[in-house]
């Protein structure tokens, strides 16, 4: 019951502190959003469209183009306020479907779509690519529509029905990808890299910042007070160990949980995503724990915390992948326990790994979180019992 009463007493202190709970809870998830959004824009390319025509057949191009998945699109009042949008590199590319789009067509007349791109833009010919995609399908359907008209004597608004339907109920031929013996060393694209990176960072960065916790119980006497009552020492150490444990793992599944029901983060294998929170938990409070025996004033603690908590997460591939710099960073890299919750989330998420595969780096963590624990340990019993 003693370890349970100092670890209630160091909670309700945590709870009563907004700017900690700020930090813990809301920070996190606001940084995945914004570091997910930026990076999920990847993989579809951004277009604008000037839509000039007025008929049913630019209407049909125009609904074709939006639905079509590899493409995020802009809709410009002209092709002037596009032209600037692509200077400002806002869009990959632009669209403008002409006036007399329709009237051509129905004519049996060709018709050329402007694709508009800025040759500095490295993104413009991957969405010229997937803007030329839709424009042949839907010159595809015209064609058969316009073929049918002339055979069957039919309209031709009737006959290019016919063809959509067919192109949507006839069978197809279609390509799935699968990833045959993944050496993919980064890790996918959108939320899926932004959540377990913020995962590694803030739990480390939150945990320095509980170091400030222990101060002021020093400072406030609270361990005088509790060691002058029939409470041990290892009590206090005990309960200590365990409220930085819980912590550390309450904020990992909080950020888990929101990742996967709100952004669709599949986060592996649950067995092995399982063993990495807790084996991160363990680092985080051996961190924070022994943050509160170094520093003399909570002060100290956040000044210097954070910015380690931060410089660490950098050189261990937070921030970007470590596969992007060269050999010697990268080994420096490997240095911080950080970098090794990274290449383990990386296994999981990019290689479908199980909990064999991330052996290595779970056992580099948890003699990481032991030694760690063992200093903070030794300190306090030494600051307690002097």
């Amino acid at each position: 019951m003693n370890v349970v009463a100092m670890a209630g007493v160091a909670l309700r202190r945590l709870l009563r502190d907004r700017r900690a709970l700020f930090f813990m809870l809301v920070l996190p998830v606001v940084v995945i959003i914004v570091i997910g959004a930026t990076v999920s824009g990847f993989d579809k390319f951004r277009v604008g469209v000037v839509d000039n025509g007025r008929g049913s057949l630019a209407q049909g191009l125009m609904s074709e183009i939006q639905r079509s998945r590899g493409l995020e699109v802009s809709r410009y009042p002209d092709e002037a306020a596009m032209r600037v949008a692509l200077r400002r590199s806002e869009v990959s590319a632009g669209i403008v479907i002409p006036a007399d789009f329709d009237a051509r067509l129905r004519t049996g007349a060709s018709t050329a779509i402007p694709v508009l791109a800025e040759q500095a833009n490295q993104a413009a010919q991957g969405a010229q690519t997937a803007i030329a995609a839709v424009i042949d399908q839907h010159a595809t359907d015209v064609q058969a529509a316009s073929f049918t008209a002339s055979v069957t004597k039919t309209s031709f608004d009737i006959a290019l029905r016919r063809a959509q339907q067919a192109g949507t109920s006839g069978g197809r031929v279609t390509a799935t990808q699968q990833v045959v013996d993944s050496k993919s060393v980064v890790l996918p694209s959108g939320f899926s890299y932004s959540a377990p990176t913020m995962l590694v960072l803030f739990v480390f960065i939150n945990s320095l910042a509980l170091g400030a916790t222990t101060i002021d119980n020093r400072r406030l006497g609270v361990y005088a007070r509790a060691l002058a009552a029939p409470i041990h020492a290892r009590s206090i150490v005990i309960g200590e160990v365990a409220i930085a444990f819980a912590l550390a793992v309450v904020q990992s599944a909080i950020i888990v949980t929101i990742g996967a029901a709100v952004f669709g983060v599949s986060w592996g294998s649950p067995p092995a995503a399982a063993a990495l929170v807790v084996a991160w938990a363990l680092v985080g409070a051996g961190a924070g724990m022994l943050t509160g025996t170094l520093f003399h004033t909570p002060q100290q603690a956040s000044a210097i915390g954070a910015p380690l908590g931060i410089a660490l997460g950098m050189l261990g591939g937070c921030m970007w992948p470590l596969a992007l710099v060269g050999p010697t960073m990268r080994t420096i890299g490997h240095l911080t326990p950080q970098a090794w919750a990274v290449d383990a989330w990386t296994d999981l998420l990019s290689r479908g790994g199980s909990l064999a595969d991330i052996l290595q780096p779970l056992a580099i963590l948890i003699a990481f979180a032991i030694a760690l624990l063992t200093v903070a340990v030794t300190r306090l019993r030494h600051i307690l019992v002097p």
